[in-house]
Parts: structure tokens; sequence; C-alpha cells
């Protein structure tokens, strides 16, 4: 449905200011914390509240608290939105302004990257320890074994592999396996547990979730397992993740559910404390995949973790028969 003439001087209104323009300029490129989006501006954290409540209302972006903190991006869909998009997409992206954004938010990037990194490396060899201070790990593999089928698999990727139990688990049900990780001390500690638990067709590289720059459809089963709440864009890293998975391949995703522990974010560097089952569903939709399940672990302490997973697979085609 296309927009009325009121409704198109309200999206151009709220976006035709300066502020308000270079918020969705920056919200185009990824989901931000209001704080980061004050940082970035140089302006107020009720200033920039107030430009973002106006782009609210006028359906450009979306609001999702996430425990303490609250997050916005683009709206994903809508004439709104692509009428936005658009006007973004005519924008010289080397306007003074709009260029010093993208410096000062890779700043922002690069401060997170670092401490992620000291965080990885300072907590590599324990890894596995700290994990299981959250959820009982024999339950989640259980659970993540029969969530992945019988086997065998062609080919299993495993993205954000981090110490290699994924590719332990589910490596030999594999005819191959490939772990992917952006740390190299987890890797080398990967490469010890996959060699010490015989497996031989498994390979381990450096690489980003975002760009793994692997082949469309080129798996069929690839694993995201207590990645997503790392991340800046946990939506583009499902959809990563999909486009690798091959027709009647599954993903399976392993997470959080939402949670008010505010100390994962401030001690261990998680941004997002967890995620819903319609958030997940949706992101696993637009990948193009289907036949989304989830399935909930709760903890045994009653502040604990509560671990989700969810499985969707890709549908497979139609092969067309002979003239």
């Amino acid at each position: 449905m296309k927009l009325s003439a009121s409704q198109a001087v309200d999206v151009l209104r709220a976006a035709g200011e300066p502020t308000r323009l270079r918020i969705l300029a920056l919200l185009a490129r990824e989901e931000l914390a209001v704080l980061e989006l004050g940082r970035v501006l140089d302006q107020s954290q009720p200033r920039v509240s107030r430009h973002l409540k106006l782009l609210a209302e006028a359906g450009l972006v979306e609001r999702f608290p996430d425990g303490a903190w609250v997050f916005y991006r683009l709206t994903g869909a809508g004439q709104a939105g692509e009428l936005v998009v658009e006007t973004l997409a005519r924008i010289n992206p080397a306007d003074p302004a709009l260029a010093r954004d993208a410096e000062r938010l890779t700043a922002v990037r690069a401060e997170r990257a670092d401490a992620a990194g000291e965080y990885f490396a300072r907590n590599a060899a324990r890894w596995d320890e700290i994990r299981s201070l959250y959820v009982a790990e024999g339950d989640v593999e259980d659970a993540i074994l029969e969530a992945a089928g019988p086997g065998p698999f062609r080919r299993l990727v495993d993205l954000g592999s981090g110490t290699g139990r994924m590719l332990t688990l589910l490596g030999p049900k594999a005819d191959a396996a490939l772990g992917l990780d952006l740390s190299q001390q987890m890797l080398n500690i990967a490469r010890s547990h996959v060699t010490g638990a015989g497996l031989q067709r498994c390979e381990l590289r450096h690489g980003d979730i975002f760009g793994t720059r692997l082949p469309d459809g080129s798996a069929d089963l690839v694993v995201v397992h207590q990645v997503l709440h790392y991340l800046a864009d946990p939506a583009a890293a499902v959809e990563e993740a999909a486009r690798i998975v091959g027709q009647g391949g599954r993903l399976i995703i392993v997470d959080f559910a939402p949670h008010t522990l505010e100390f994962l974010r401030e001690q261990h560097q998680h941004r997002r404390l967890g995620f819903s089952e319609p958030e997940i569903a949706r992101w696993l939709g637009e990948a193009g995949l289907s036949k989304v399940k989830a399935t909930s672990l709760p903890p045994a302490q009653a502040q604990g973790l509560t671990v989700k997973i969810w499985t969707a697979e890709r549908a497979r085609q139609p092969q067309r028969s002979a003239a």
C-alpha cells in the first residue's frame, strides 16, 4: 500500500532535519544504542532521544529495550522505510557531516572490537568453564544433537567456533567440517581440541561471521552457537549464516532468551541480553528459511539463563520434469 500525501509529508518532515537525517544514515549501517548515537553525534542523550522519538512516531525507526539499554534500527519494511532508503541512497557519502559521523562510528566499533578481543584473549583458556556457569552444557549438547538430526552431513560449518566444541560434538557426523572465528587464541585452542578428537577433515580459519566468503548453499548444517549476543548486527549474521545453507539443509542457532543480567554486558562483553522467539523467527524467515522451531532449556537456578535453540531449514526446490 502506497503512502498517502499526509503520510509522505510526515515521513519527510521527520527525516528532513539535519540531526535526524544523520541518525538515519548511522542506523542504515547497524543498530545502535542511544548512548552510542550520542557519542557519534556529540549530543546529549536527552536530545538524541527526542529525535529518535520523532523518527519512531513517523515509523522510520524501531525501538527495542534490551536490559538497561535501548537500541534503535531502521524500520525493516513498508513504504516509509523504502522512502528513507531511497533518500539515503541519493545523498553523497562524502558529505562532511556524514563522513565525520562515519569516522566516529568506526572509532566506536574499534573500541568495541578491542574490548572484545582483550576479553576473548584473556578468557580463551577457560571459555568452556565460563559457559558452564550459566547452563548445564550436557543438556544443551544433547538438545543440539537432537536438533541437528542423525546425519551424515556433507559439510558442517560452525560460525564463531570459539574453542571448537560444536565441531567436536557434530564433526563425527560430517564428511567435512569448517570452523570460523576472529580470535586467533580461540582458533589455537579449537585446533588442539579438534586434533584431540581425531577429526581428520576439519578445517579452522580466521574468518568473519558477517562475510564468510563461502559459496551460497555450500553447507547442509550451519551452527551459530552462543555468538549472536556479542554482535552489533545479529540480524546480518543470521542472514549470512542462512545464505550458506543449501537446499534441504539446516541452520541451528543457540543463544539466550531475554534476561536482565546486566553484569554480562559490563563484565563479559555481551551486547544483547538475549533474543525473543519472534525476533529470531522473523530474521530466519526474511533470510529465506522455513520450518522454524524453538526449544527452551530453563536454568536449574532461579537467577540463571534460559538457553534457546532455534532450527530452520531451506526448502528443496522441486525438480523440473524432463521435456
